[in-house]
């Protein structure tokens, strides 16, 4: 598996050869800036048309088929309409904080994404806290959409970001559970550490019963985190108009259905990072002829294969199950997924304790 490492190591060492560190430092973070800024725009565009796509499939229908080859640049014809429109403020919104809530939600995306490992070597940020900073920095989107709800001075939005906010800090403790079940797996926080702990067989497999409903768990509550059907109540169109971001007009708009798309992916390829491998290839002990193949593919075509994947499952599980009320989102949440992440918790470190593992 190729190291990316030996390449930001060669290129840090040539630039601090012919300038101050310090300079060369702030030049390798634009750089990276930048480098995300993109890679963020591309995943964004890839999902929009993906979910499409889906949706038709499953709605017996076409999708997207007029505006390019298969409707591949009906995206982009979307994004130009957006930069066209007119941005207009209700006239009682408060000015500060309806134009800093897109910005709040765009800042919890960016420092999750920045914390995903796609492959060896290629990790923006990468301690031995990985995993906690990740469930801190997803925290502060909440943060935003609480703003847009309450500055935006129209009752649908406040009643739509306090459904999103009840729902989201609800949900991060099933989510967190889930995680913090496959570190007690592995033993470490670190993100590089859990996917090098996955070399001889992924934690879906090596943690049995426990990792498998972990990942169910996981699976439903980043779900909701997301604000996605069967969780979408608060943006429910039939009662809210479009919930938190109803007075949003323009990219002010854009940044929030940009930042809910990258939130799927970010939540996504968490779940294959931790469960699934990260980059890490599939190996079969026994084949191996088979392994060796496995090895030539690169590690962020596995990385970005096994996101996707869960990425088609959530988007599965939005197009097939009918909207819940908001009881029944709670009741699901308090009465029975933190008690089974919390028992799940403990099994997985017996499971641990007495060596029971792969």
């Amino acid at each position: 598996m190729f190291d990316f490492s030996v390449i930001t190591s060669w290129i840090h060492s040539l630039l601090t050869s012919v300038m101050p560190e310090g300079v060369a430092v702030f030049i390798e973070c634009v750089v990276i800036g930048v480098c995300i800024v993109l890679m963020y725009a591309l995943l964004a565009i890839a999902l929009i048309y993906m979910e499409r796509k889906v949706c038709g499939f499953f709605q017996c229908r076409l999708g997207p088929n007029r505006v390019g080859k298969w409707g591949t640049v009906q995206v982009f014809c979307d994004v130009l309409k957006m930069l066209t429109k007119e941005i207009f403020r209700p006239k009682d919104a408060d000015r500060f904080l309806y134009a800093l809530a897109p910005f709040m939600v765009l800042l919890a995306s960016f420092l999750t994404f920045a914390c995903l490992p796609i492959n060896k070597g290629m990790e923006v940020l990468d301690f031995n806290v990985g995993v906690f900073f990740l469930l801190a920095a997803s925290s502060i989107g909440v943060v935003g959409i609480l703003l847009a709800g309450w500055s935006s001075d129209n009752k649908f939005s406040l009643i739509g970001a306090m459904r999103s906010g009840a729902q989201i800090i609800s949900y991060e403790l099933s989510a967190g559970l889930s995680i913090l079940t496959m570190v007690v797996l592995m033993g470490t926080m670190q993100f590089s550490s859990i996917v090098e702990g996955q070399a001889d067989g992924w934690f879906i497999f090596k943690g049995h019963i426990p990792a498998i409903i972990a990942f169910i768990v996981y699976l439903i509550a980043a779900n909701a985190e997301c604000n996605r059907g069967p969780f979408d109540l608060p943006e429910a169109e039939s009662e809210l108009t479009a919930g938190y971001h109803t007075e949003y007009s323009g990219m002010g708009f854009g940044f929030f259905y940009l930042a809910e798309y990258l939130n799927l992916f970010i939540v996504s390829a968490v779940a294959a990072t931790v469960f699934l491998g990260g980059w890490m290839p599939l190996h079969i002990p026994g084949l191996d002829g088979f392994n060796m193949v496995m090895d030539y593919i690169p590690g962020f075509i596995w990385f970005f294969v096994k996101a996707f994947f869960v990425v088609f499952l959530m988007m599965w599980m939005r197009w097939t199950f009918p909207r819940l009320r908001i009881d029944q989102i709670l009741g699901l949440e308090w009465k029975y997924l933190v008690p089974i992440s919390m028992a799940n918790l403990v099994l997985m470190a017996l499971v641990v304790a007495f060596g029971l593992h792969f």
